[in-house]
This record gives structure tokens, sequence and C-alpha cells, in this order.
């Protein structure tokens, strides 16, 4: 992959992690290099659904793969920042 496929890559997975941020109701305690991490993984794993059900290239917008990447962010965001209740807080023994 060439450098500017990884920045495109980057810049993708961004704009899904938030608009899967704000499919979730709620405040999310999740950071946003998390919701970056949650972004590029979601457009991934949801380019790799769209390509098995065929509608990965379509003429014009791919708006089926784009569902699947934001559902699929919305769902990793909902997942982390459940994680992230259940976590103890570490408090400093003052």
């Amino acid at each position: 992959m060439e450098i500017d496929g990884i920045i495109s890559a980057l810049i993708v997975g961004a704009i899904i992690g938030a608009l899967g941020r704000l499919v979730v109701p709620g405040k999310q305690r999740v950071g946003w290099l998390m919701t970056f991490v949650v972004g590029i993984v979601a457009a991934l794993v949801g380019t790799g659904v769209a390509s098995v059900l065929g509608v990965a290239d379509t003429p014009g917008v791919d708006w089926i793969e784009l569902a699947a990447q934001v559902t699929l962010a919305g769902i990793g965001v909902s997942l982390v920042s459940n994680s992230a209740k259940d976590r103890p807080k570490i408090t400093s023994g003052r």
C-alpha cells in the first residue's frame, strides 16, 4: 500500500469513526484516538462485508457500503464505551 492510500484510509477511518460516534445515543466515554481506531477497523470490515454482498463497486456513491461501515463503527464505539465504564478508576491514594 502506498503512502497516499494509507493517508486516505486514516482520513476515511476518522470520518467513519466520528459518524459511528454520532449514531450512538448518549455520552460515550471514548477518546478520539480510540474513535479513529474503531473507525478504521469498521471501514475495513465494512468494505469486506460490502464485497461479500457484491455491492462494493457500484456506479456513484456506495450507500450500502457506507451504511455498513457506519453501523459497524457505531457498534464498535458502543462496545468500547461500555468496556470503559467497567474499568475501575485509578486513584492516587492521597
